[in-house]
């Protein structure tokens, strides 16, 4: 079994003797850029429809889960059968309406019985809100908080509703802008990306994806600009701003 194998592979790279001295010396926190950097190689595969790319980075991540379950194996607290098991149980314990004799429901309705039962299982008094990672992108993270409290049924009715404190919140920076309180700025700049989060979810759009979708059209574009500058031989820092933005709104985004 190939999983068995990556498994083997793992603990020999591991071990005292004969393992290699770098995998040897890893911990949980020495390898955690390393597991976010494979999370988003896989991201990126997938936004750019590469399934041969998309089969390496999730091996990669395995990878990564295997790595991290070996640690905790050799300290004696749980295996990769475990977390696997566990898992498992989770899935079966979710799905009550596909194996269990729960009622039929819909995909929204899946997922708020999903949620219910997950509910049921953290200790009582525990916010709905607590298992959202605090390691996430902020943004995400912002998108992930109030999805959770919509299924709680904190929400608002209408998109309309979402838009204007949207508008209420610029105010309030500009305001604060204003005032030139850079505490004050930094709390209302805030507010602001998170009422803008609440409106991209009213819009069914993940303000994640979208701003990431921004980040490669502005480079794109920028390219284009860099090369415009370069064939009136010029470099970028000799010319000036006004001809820059000339430029800039010349390049199609």
């Amino acid at each position: 079994m190939s999983l068995r194998r990556l498994q083997t592979i793992v603990k020999r790279l591991r071990a005292k003797r004969g393992g290699c001295p770098w995998d040897r010396r890893q911990t949980h926190q020495s390898l955690k850029a390393g597991l976010l950097e494979e999370t988003y190689e896989v991201l990126d595969a997938i936004d750019r429809h590469d399934p041969k790319a998309l089969r390496e980075e999730l091996g990669d991540l395995l990878l990564q889960i295997v790595f991290h379950a070996d640690i905790e194996e050799n300290a004696g607290r749980f295996t990769l059968e475990d977390v696997i098991r566990e898992h498992c149980e989770k899935l079966v314990r979710r799905h009550p309406h596909v194996f269990a004799r729960g009622r039929k429901v819909n995909a929204g309705g899946a997922l708020k019985q999903w949620e219910l039962i997950k509910r049921t299982e953290k200790p009582a008094g525990a916010s709905g809100l607590g298992t959202v990672p605090k390691a996430l992108p902020a943004l995400y993270r912002a998108a992930r908080i109030q999805a959770k409290a919509s299924r709680l049924g904190f929400e608002w009715r209408r998109r309309s509703q979402a838009i204007a404190k949207f508008d209420e919140e610029l105010g309030e920076f500009r305001t604060a802008v204003r005032r030139g309180r850079r505490r004050e700025i930094t709390h209302e700049l805030g507010d602001l990306l998170f009422a803008l989060a609440k409106v991209a979810r009213f819009l069914d759009l993940d303000p994640e994806t979208t701003l990431q979708a921004a980040n490669r059209r502005f480079i794109d574009r920028f390219g284009k600009l860099e090369r415009t500058v370069a064939k009136s031989g010029r470099r970028m820092h000799e010319v000036k701003p006004e001809e820059l933005y000339r430029l800039w709104r010349k390049q199609r985004p």
